[in-house]
């Protein structure tokens, strides 16, 4: 399994010099088209606990709460590292549905998950799409902060 050994936000973006650029680039359009989400360096879910282990930069958080009755911290938007390529993972929807399913045909990733998507260059996304994603996700959770604990639950 690929781990990114990072303790920080600049030891994540340090971690991986070739990929840097990249992620430096989807960062700067999500703080720019999310500003009121914080960003923070999201360590992964404990062991023991429900959730993914891996770590990422968060912006915004809210309390995913398990079927144990415990909650774990989660980010409203994850942007990963992966072995090969790079990871966006959203946990805002509209109507039910993962609000990635709204622009999955438009953001030219080569992957696309029930609530996240993949690519390898920043280039190859669809800028204008994501930036619509990621304000529009941000929008939803300033208005409805409960909104990404519903989706977490019923998935």
């Amino acid at each position: 399994m690929f781990q990114v050994r990072a303790d920080s936000l600049d030891s994540y973006f340090e971690f991986d010099p070739q990929r840097r650029d990249e992620l430096e680039a989807i960062d700067g359009l999500i703080r720019r088209a999310a500003p009121g989400l914080r960003r923070y360096f999201h360590e992964g879910t404990p062991a023991g606990q429900a959730g993914m282990r891996m770590k990422m930069i968060g912006y915004g958080q809210f309390l995913y709460a398990i079927r144990s009755g415990k909650q774990t911290p989660w980010p409203v938007i994850g942007l990963a590292l992966q072995k090969n390529y790079i990871s966006l993972y959203c946990a805002v929807t509209v109507d039910g549905h993962p609000i990635t399913a709204l622009y999955a045909n438009r953001l030219g990733a080569f992957r696309v998950g029930r609530n996240n998507f993949s690519f390898e260059r920043f280039s190859d996304l669809n800028a204008d799409a994501l930036e619509a994603l990621v304000s529009g996700s941000a929008e939803i959770f300033e208005a409805e902060p409960d909104n990404p604990v519903r989706y977490k639950q019923g998935a």
